[in-house]
């Protein structure tokens, strides 16, 4: 029996070149109109999940700001971070919602030191799953299905976006894409990771609506389920 996970939808705003910044991490992609897609998007489900490389380079508050939001309703921020990197004065641990981090039962006196100051925080939850390297995030779906997480915005960087494409967790893509080319070997991508060998591998999707938003382009496609 299939086990029961929440629907995910990957969201992400990238040039042409399917670039998500700069080699000087310029964000500067999505348009007013588009911030405020993103915004309603975020009210409308449950959780919202990144990688700890996103909390890192961006500090993120991950909550709902550019639209009018009353009342207010602020998703589950979940933070993926198998070696719990996560600074206690980062802007996703503030009290505005609650906070999961999802990390590996493997514990050094380090992570052990880093768990007992998160648990001090208010709002903050830590979620362990099996393996020593990486967070199985198939056992994470299940735990926070667990826990009413039903749907979740999935606004990762490269690394998180391929692990959950490749174990076949994302349900729907929704894409902004802006008129730009940015280039650059080192400049963060939609989806990175090691890659599919071959097309019979790979993600396929189908494409079920688009429309034009600000200069760019809007893309909304689902995830076709391998039988």
């Amino acid at each position: 029996m299939e086990k029961l996970k929440p629907y995910i939808i990957s969201n992400v705003g990238m040039t042409l070149d399917g670039k998500l910044s700069t080699i000087n991490n310029d964000s500067r992609i999505s348009g007013p109109e588009d911030l405020k897609r993103v915004h309603l998007l975020r009210r409308e489900v449950d959780g919202i999940m990144v990688g700890i490389g996103t909390v890192l380079k961006d500090n993120p508050k991950l909550t709902v700001h550019n639209i009018k939001n009353d009342p207010p309703k602020n998703p589950v921020r979940i933070v993926v971070d198998s070696k719990l990197r996560i600074p206690l004065n980062a802007k996703v641990l503030n009290n505005e919602s609650k906070t999961i981090i999802a990390t590996t039962s493997n514990k050094s006196q380090e992570k052990r030191d880093k768990i007992k100051e998160l648990n001090k925080l208010e709002n903050v939850d830590i979620i362990e799953t099996t393996g020593s390297i990486e967070v199985n995030l198939r056992e994470l779906m299940e735990k926070l299905y667990k826990k009413e997480i039903k749907s979740i915005l999935l606004e990762g960087g490269g690394t998180l976006n391929w692990s959950m494409f490749k174990e076949g967790l994302v349900d729907k893509v929704r894409v902004y894409i802006a008129p730009m080319i940015f280039g650059g070997r080192e400049a963060p991508t939609y989806v990175d990771g090691v890659g599919f060998k071959t097309v019979d591998e790979c993600v396929k999707l189908k494409l079920e609506r688009y429309y034009t938003l600000d200069n760019g382009i809007v893309l909304e496609l689902n995830v076709l389920k391998n039988e």
